[in-house]
């Protein structure tokens, strides 16, 4: 227990601009060894799931005081089940936060390694991928130059949340799919994506 709370600081205080996939890996391994696994506790999934909803596929971002709260005390809790995925989780968000405020581009190669190992952690655990997972794939396959592997991405996310207004719209902007265009400007056009990419 006390090496999973002293990986997580570790974790929390990473410099991520330097990580390897290899660094990933083995960070990631290391805090799954001390991880409580259990496939029928699916806090970590509804955080994830709350955090698109609120972030990503709502019009406006919605996130809450109290969801930050909840999140930076599930996971500063040892007995948080399935604690290893919320911890890569935060991870790739300091990271994107991180080269965004030092005006950076982020490092594809850990953001595709840590969403690989997020999709396939989550879908041993739970048996799904949250829909959250899909779509940092997506962004992070596309800004490595992988049109072809983020349009896979996309077309598995959208059979699982075919609602999905973020998915919807980087599918578009991969293939100026003319049917997701008027779907997007007719039923969100609202949708702060929609509007950031001047989808009309």
């Amino acid at each position: 227990m006390k090496k999973l709370i002293l990986a997580f600081f570790f974790c929390i205080s990473l410099n991520t601009f330097a990580q390897s996939e290899a660094q990933v890996r083995e960070l990631f391994q290391k805090i799954k060894e001390g991880a409580k696994i259990d496939k029928n506790d699916r806090t970590v999934y509804d955080i994830m799931d709350e955090f698109y909803n609120k972030n990503l596929q709502a019009e406006n971002d919605e996130m809450t005081p109290e969801t930050i709260q909840r999140i930076e005390k599930t996971a500063s809790n040892p007995d948080t089940k399935n604690l290893h995925i919320l911890m890569l989780f935060l991870m790739y968000q300091q990271h994107i936060s991180r080269t965004s405020m030092a005006g950076k581009a982020p490092d594809t190669e850990f953001q595709i390694e840590a969403m690989n190992l997020l999709e396939n952690e989550t879908k041993d655990i739970y048996g799904k991928v949250p829909a959250i997972i899909f779509i940092y794939k997506a962004e992070a396959l596309d800004g490595g130059g992988k049109k072809n592997e983020a349009r896979t991405v996309l077309d598995q996310g959208l059979k699982e949340y075919p609602d999905s207004v973020p998915l919807k719209v980087y599918r578009y902007l991969n293939t100026k799919d003319e049917v997701l265009k008027n779907d997007l400007v007719k039923n969100h056009p609202n949708h702060w994506m929609v509007q950031q990419f001047g989808i009309k």
